[in-house]
């Protein structure tokens, strides 16, 4: 089962204590965008068989959003962050290429 530490409230929380959001860093488009910013706004999206961030909300606890690094492969999480982050911590970053040399994602890698 997947567990995630809210990085809001410090509780350790199984996923069903949890729901997930999507994708994280998304630049959301709003009026005046181009329709295809507006369609590549709804419609792609990274998934990847890997390191992914996504968005989750703490729903049975302190109720915020915040993000997670974790792969989708083996479920290991590298660590939580607050959603105002506009990108994950440099901390989890290194965690990443230290166990996945060469790994990229975006501009983040």
């Amino acid at each position: 089962m997947l567990t995630l530490e809210c990085p809001c409230c410090g509780i350790i929380a199984d996923e069903t204590e949890l729901h997930a959001g999507g994708e994280a860093h998304l630049k959301r488009e709003t009026v005046g965008s181009s329709d295809d910013d507006f369609e590549d706004y709804l419609f792609m999206r990274e998934n990847p068989k890997g390191v992914h961030f996504e968005r989750w909300r703490h729903v049975a606890g302190c109720g915020k959003w915040f993000h997670a690094a974790r792969c989708t492969t083996t479920l290991e999480v590298f660590g939580t962050y607050p959603a105002q982050t506009l990108a994950p911590p440099k901390n989890i970053t290194d965690k990443i290429s230290a166990k996945r040399p060469g790994w990229t994602w975006r501009a983040f890698s």
